[in-house]
């Protein structure tokens, strides 16, 4: 149980490439080409998969980004039923995989007025997860047991986390800023990838992967938006009333007031958004705490007929949907027996020599 590796699979290597696609129909940044070229070369079915998609993509621009990536293949062609056919799987695939509400308010189309919000709900139940795009390009993950709301202005891209856990991929746009508001906390960024998590009405969790992420008041921030943007556009992130966490950095939000910002390892990382693969990994976890995070993706609690079994700690990496396959794995190597004592409770004890 020592050996964590990376999970991959073809359902994971199309998202990805769908990912791309969205990016490259928005237009890449410098850094984006390169990370694109990356991610091409590591595999042909990397390729295999963008070109696949992009065959069904009906956007020039995007085919134009692909003539330098796939020379031989300069006879692709846009199918003028593309957009039709993508809009109609993908709404298949959403619902197929999620549950979502829309109020009242909600409006299809591009708003004429900056006061009226656009608004939408999405979720997921436990266990599942789910990713989709927003209107103005960004690619959210949900992760089990989630909900967000959506409402966007001309002036504003606001989402608050109600539940659970969150990915954003923010499509730039440096007039009109991005929010995650978390309780009486709110998440800024005008193009950036960051994972927020949802601990309890009080706390939640940031980690940044790629840009910089503002931590400020959920109240106030309507207040300074301008400030804000031409913060933002001249780099001045000095000027933000707040605190800026970086890229490669994670912090901690209890009880409404930021705790101290970390740098975190990029095993770390892994780790901490490993469910984005749909995969739990563990690294001397208290058995408790492990068992704790297995609940979240399953409606199964876990008793302990032993205090120091609780604190036991395991390492490995697991499914996170597969409860047998874990225990099984205690079983075999710390001896501990599991026993189903109702239908959504499961006692650990040590097995007695």
């Amino acid at each position: 149980m020592t050996n964590v590796t990376k999970f991959t699979s073809k359902q994971i290597i199309q998202e990805q490439a769908s990912l791309w696609i969205s990016r490259m129909d928005r237009g890449l940044s410098f850094e984006e080409q390169n990370k694109l070229s990356i991610w091409l070369n590591q595999s042909d079915a990397h390729k295999d998969a963008l070109f696949n998609l992009a065959k069904l993509w009906d956007d020039l621009s995007v085919l134009n980004e692909l003539s330098d990536l796939f020379p031989l293949e300069n006879k692709i062609k846009p199918k003028r039923f593309a957009p039709i056919a993508m809009a109609a799987s993908f709404a298949i695939i959403m619902l197929s995989s999620a549950s979502f509400m829309f109020d009242s308010t909600f409006l299809p189309f591009s708003m004429k007025n900056s006061e009226i919000a656009q608004v939408k709900y999405y979720q997921t139940k436990i266990g599942e997860q789910v990713s989709f795009s927003l209107s103005d390009g960004t690619s959210v993950r949900l992760n089990t047991n989630s909900q967000v709301k959506v409402a966007f202005t001309d002036n504003h891209r606001q989402v608050s986390l109600l539940n659970g856990e969150a990915r954003f991929d923010v499509a730039k746009d440096k007039n009109r800023p991005f929010s995650v508001s978390v309780g009486e906390k709110s998440f800024t960024a005008l193009g950036t990838i960051f994972n927020v998590q949802k601990n309890n009405l009080n706390d939640s969790e940031l980690v940044v992967t790629e840009g910089k992420v503002l931590i400020s008041n959920t109240k106030t921030i309507n207040k300074r938006l301008n400030n804000i943007v031409n913060s933002f556009k001249s780099l001045e992130h000095n000027k933000l009333v707040g605190s800026v966490v970086n890229s490669g950095e994670k912090s901690h939000i209890k009880n409404n007031i930021p705790q101290n910002t970390n740098k975190i390892s990029l095993d770390q990382i892994q780790r901490e958004l490993s469910w984005q693969q749909g995969m739990l990994i563990f690294d001397a976890t208290p058995l408790n705490i492990a068992l704790s995070e297995v609940s979240r993706y399953n409606d199964i609690h876990f008793e302990f007929d032993d205090e120091n079994l609780s604190k036991l700690k395991i390492s490995g990496y697991f499914k996170s949907g597969d409860i047998e396959t874990l225990l099984q794995s205690l079983s075999d190597n710390l001896d501990i027996h599991f026993q189903k004592v109702s239908e959504n409770t499961i006692q650990l004890t040590v097995k007695k020599v």
